[in-house]
C-alpha cells in the first residue's frame, strides 16, 4: 500500500478557490492528493499542517539530545525528541511526500523550515561517523524510494529556471538540497504565480499549476512523471 504524506505549510487556513484569501498551495497540495486517491483509493494519507500547527524550533537541549548514542540518553532527551521523533517517523512511512510550500520573502516559511530542522536526524535520516575520512556524512533514505512533490505559490512571477527571478527563488532549491542530502533524489514540483497581481495572469497560473500538479499524481501512480515537472 502506497503512503502519502501530506503537509501544509501556508499561514492562510483554507484553500483559495473555496475560501477568501485561501491559501493557493493549500489547494494544490489538496487537488494532488484527490487526484492520487482517484488512481489508487487504497493510499494512506497521513496528514501533518505545520502551517496551523509548526513544530517546535530546535534548541540546545534538542541538539544535545540528537547527538547522544539512544543508549546514552538521559529521561529528558527522549522529552527533547519525542516531538522530532514523531514527524520522523511519519516521515519514514511515507513514499510520497507532498509539500505545500509557498514562498515567503524567497524562501520557505520558517515552520516549514521548523519541520526540516526536525527530521533531519542524525542516527534516522542521515549518518554521521567521524572516523570516516572523506565521507562521515551518507544519507540513511537513498534505497527507501521515496518521491518528493513541491507545490508552491509566490507573488511575483519568473521564478522558475531561466527566468528572470530565478537566482532569489530559495524555495524549491533549498528544500531539494534537504531532502537530497538525505537521499531522497526523485523530485517534482509546481507553482502558482501572480498571487500579487490578482488578475487573468493569477486565473492562468492557477489552471495551469492545477493541471500540473494533476500530471504529477498521474505520472507518479504510473511511475512516468513528465519531464517538465522534474525539479533537477
Amino acid at each position: 500500500m502506497t503512503t502519502i504524506l501530506h503537509i501544509d505549510s501556508s499561514a492562510r487556513p483554507g484553500r483559495s478557490g473555496e475560501q477568501a484569501h485561501g491559501s493557493h498551495t493549500r489547494r494544490l497540495t489538496a487537488h494532488f492528493v484527490a487526484r492520487y486517491l482517484q488512481l489508487d483509493s487504497g493510499t494512506k494519507v497521513i496528514y501533518r499542517d505545520v502551517g496551523a500547527q509548526p513544530p517546535s524550533p530546535v534548541t540546545g537541549a534538542w541538539v544535545h539530545a540528537a547527538f547522544t548514542p539512544p543508549p546514552q540518553r538521559e529521561s529528558w532527551m527522549a522529552e527533547a525528541l519525542a516531538q522530532s521523533d514523531a514527524l520522523v517517523d511519519e516521515l519514514l512511512q511515507a513514499d510520497i511526500i507532498v509539500a505545500g510550500v509557498p514562498m515567503y520573502n524567497f524562501g520557505p516559511p520558517a515552520q516549514f523550515k521548523a519541520w526540516l530542522d526536525n527530521i533531519v536526524r542524525v542516527g534516522r535520516t542521515f549518518g554521521f561517523d567521524r572516523s570516516r575520512p572523506g565521507e562521515p556524512y551518507w544519507p540513511l533514505l537513498a534505497d527507501a524510494g521515496k518521491q518528493l512533490v513541491i507545490l508552491s505559490s509566490r507573488g511575483d512571477y519568473g521564478y522558475g529556471p531561466g527566468q528572470r527571478l530565478e537566482g532569489i527563488n530559495h524555495v524549491e532549491g533549498s528544500v531539494r538540497s534537504v531532502f537530497r542530502y538525505l537521499g531522497v533524489t526523485e523530485t517534482y514540483g509546481a507553482a502558482i504565480e501572480y498571487d500579487e497581481f490578482a488578475d487573468e495572469r493569477l486565473a492562468r497560473s492557477i489552471a495551469d499549476a492545477e493541471h500540473a500538479t494533476a500530471r504529477i499524481a498521474e505520472g507518479v501512480a504510473a511511475g512516468r512523471v513528465p519531464a517538465e515537472r522534474r525539479v533537477a
